[in-house]
């Protein structure tokens, strides 16, 4: 099969949909990968290496996005809507229950694309969200730490707190992948860390694992209401595979919080859990509204793109190859790949995102 390789464009958005290694493993099962130049330099890969392993070299978008099957990281952007064509294979991030435009644009095209978010695995696990899930939910407490600062427009809190002054405090909203590895980078800076979920098998699982370092609430509007005030930084870690996140923290909550204190809403990609949280970028990542300080970057992993595109690699490779051996007959075959199929035959083929566009159906 023919895979090809755009350089990703969304802001500051330095990973790459395929690493060297991954293409090595492709081009020795027989198929050509289009890559193209300069996709990869964000990730420390150079076209020299891709060249090395067998890849194709382009020099222009489109002559990447018009191979059968197209690899990404992040969604398509309205200019490169032009590319999408009827038959073509598409497996990237979508998230498209926060996605309208998107979502008619692909119904259009007649594309068959599949979502990394939305495959899941037999045991419920979402395999190829868990990497950028635990790259975001780590990056959320640095970006907290950071924008806590005063020259940041913060309170100046620091985090781990020192002998004699109280530590700060933080707030993670959902406690899957994402608020785990938040409350673990929180709990090294010294943080107070409370975690909110409305599952209380796996507030116990998190009890087992963090024991009497965290504080495990279960998630009700008043429990919300009460501990907010009080917290530095609260994180927005919700998820529900395929649909927009629920509003948790509303306008009216965020005035009671702290001037100077921080959210960082990683639930952005479906529309973010914050009320008065709006989509940032790594270029003007925050704002101030109602004294508080927002940051709500879509595609977070992407500061660190030498880590996260290795770690995503890891777990979309098989998915991939597969895809590449067998083609649309992968997605019959694999239950992991059907359930990541979003769009399908000009129509909406996932049930999330069916209740999101029952008006498109």
């Amino acid at each position: 099969m023919r895979i090809g390789v755009p350089k990703e464009i969304k802001d500051q958005e330095f990973r790459v949909g395929l690493s060297p290694s991954s293409v090595q493993v492709l081009v020795q099962a027989g198929h050509e990968v289009f890559v193209e130049n300069n996709a990869g330099f964000g990730s420390g890969f150079t076209d020299e290496d891709y060249q090395n392993v067998g890849a194709k070299l382009v020099f222009d978008a489109a002559s990447a996005w018009e191979q059968e099957l197209v690899i990404k990281v992040k969604e398509p952007l309205p200019c490169e809507y032009e590319f999408l064509y009827d038959g073509q294979l598409l497996f990237t991030y979508l998230h498209l229950a926060a996605q309208r435009q998107l979502t008619e644009r692909l119904i259009e095209s007649g594309v068959t694309a599949i979502a990394y978010e939305t495959v899941m695995d037999e045991q419920g696990r979402l395999p190829l969200l868990a990497p950028m899930s635990m790259i975001a939910g780590r990056l959320a407490v640095q970006l907290g730490a950071r924008y806590l600062e005063k020259q940041q427009g913060g309170k100046g809190v620091l985090l781990g707190g020192v002998p004699g002054v109280a530590a700060g405090r933080v707030m993670i909203l959902g406690g899957g992948n994402v608020g785990t590895e938040a409350a673990k980078m929180a709990i090294g800076l010294g943080a107070e860390v409370q975690i909110l979920d409305i599952n209380v098998d796996r507030l116990g699982d998190l009890g087992t694992l963090f024991g009497s370092r965290v504080s495990l609430l279960y998630s009700t509007p008043a429990n919300i209401q009460k501990y907010i005030e009080e917290a530095n930084l609260v994180i927005g870690a919700v998820l529900i595979p395929g649909r927009r996140a629920p509003i948790l923290v509303s306008r009216d909550l965020v005035k009671t919080m702290q001037r100077g204190s921080v959210i960082v809403d990683v639930a952005v990609d479906q529309g973010g859990c914050i009320e008065t949280l709006h989509p940032t970028s790594h270029s003007q990542p925050s704002y101030v509204d109602e004294g508080v300080v927002h940051v709500g970057i879509p595609n977070m992993p992407g500061a660190v793109p030498w880590t996260a595109t290795q770690a995503l690699n890891n777990s979309t490779l098989p998915y991939v190859l597969q895809l590449a051996n067998e083609g649309r007959g992968a997605i019959a075959k694999n239950k992991a790949l059907f359930h990541g199929l979003n769009i399908d035959k000009k129509e909406i083929v996932h049930p999330s995102i069916q209740d999101v566009f029952s008006d498109l159906l």
